[in-house]
């Protein structure tokens, strides 16, 4: 079994390199976003309490995110390698919560891939991303704000991954499949 987070700031290409990854290592992508965007199509009582959240750029609550999570990998245990966390835990409370599902699910954490982009790059990434998929939440009003919440929380959180040896730092810049190489090249060592 390989479980994997991704973990950066929005834009850095956490999805697109999940994407990648799980086809490879045939991992179920539990992308945070992609969850809750799912959710929302088909819950309209958390449509009304969410969306208007991930809209503004704030992040939804913690209990919310976990009980999703824990609800997927209940429907899919035995029928991946895997799981790839993108875009959760975003922050140390996150991270221990995390720990405890997987525990609970008996599923032992390999190691956390931290994407490094320069917010240039970051706010390109987002601008070409809207005009793509038309995502509401893709604007430089809402990436400000999720970079800022995101630079308030990563320290704790890259101290904590660090601390228990599962860090790996990751060249986010550069062509998709030169980033995947990257990635796949520290994953053959994990």
């Amino acid at each position: 079994m390989m479980n994997i987070i991704l973990f950066g700031p929005p834009g850095a290409g956490k999805g697109t390199q999940a994407k990648m990854i799980c086809k490879k290592y045939n991992l179920l992508h539990l992308s945070t976003g992609d969850i809750l965007r799912e959710e929302i199509r088909n819950d309209k009582l958390l449509a009304n309490n969410v969306k208007e959240i991930i809209n503004s750029g704030k992040l939804v609550s913690d209990e919310i995110i976990i009980g999703i999570i824990d609800k997927i990998i209940s429907k899919n245990k035995n029928t991946y390698s895997g799981y790839l966390f993108d875009g959760f835990p975003r922050n140390k409370n996150q991270a221990i919560l995390l720990t405890s599902l997987l525990k609970k699910n008996e599923i032992k954490l390999n190691s956390v891939l931290l994407f490094d982009v320069n917010e240039s790059v970051l706010l390109e990434r987002i601008l070409s991303r809207k005009e793509i998929e038309g995502r509401d939440d893709d604007n430089e009003d809402v990436l400000t704000s999720r970079l800022k919440v995101y630079h308030d929380e990563a320290e704790p959180l890259i101290e904590h991954y660090s601390s228990h040896n599962l860090l790996k730092k990751i060249d986010g810049i550069g062509e998709i499949n030169e980033v995947n190489q990257r990635i796949n090249l520290v994953l053959g060592k994990s």
